[in-house]
């Protein structure tokens, strides 16, 4: 993957709940992805004007390639902290979305890393190429 071009990045916020937590007392090293999915879900919505339900009924899907965490410090119950994702690699059949995970406490870094996503057809379960439009849609 390669691009020159810079792309914008969101920041959502959320709270650490009680099924986050491990036997440690702290949230599960999985359960980060699931913040950035859920990051990237509302952000499809909020910045890039389609949700993910618009985008899932025009039979289209994102799945995981690759993923890359670096875990700095763990948050506890009922923290608050921030997701700031951001694509930083926009190819023909995908993306390399970079993310970070702050604590809105403390403002240090929990966890970063990036994931890349391949753009799937959901008939068929291939990969596919992105459309124009897409890629107008996420190089704000």
């Amino acid at each position: 993957m390669s691009s020159e071009k810079k792309y914008s990045k969101f920041t959502t916020e959320f709270k650490v709940r009680p099924d986050d937590i491990d036997l440690f007392n702290h949230v599960h090293s999985s359960t980060y992805f699931d913040y950035v999915l859920a990051a990237r879900f509302e952000q499809m919505e909020q910045y890039y004007g389609m949700s993910m339900e618009e985008f899932l009924k025009q039979g289209y899907g994102w799945v995981v390639k690759t993923a890359y965490v670096d875990y700095k410090r763990p948050l506890g119950l009922s923290d608050y902290f921030t997701v700031t994702t951001g694509i930083i690699e926009l190819n023909d059949k995908g993306c390399r979305v970079e993310f970070n995970i702050k604590n809105k406490k403390t403002h240090k870094l929990c966890c970063d890393g990036w994931f890349d996503y391949v753009l799937i057809d959901n008939q068929t379960g291939r990969s596919m190429k992105l459309t124009g439009k897409m890629i107008e849609r996420y190089s704000i």
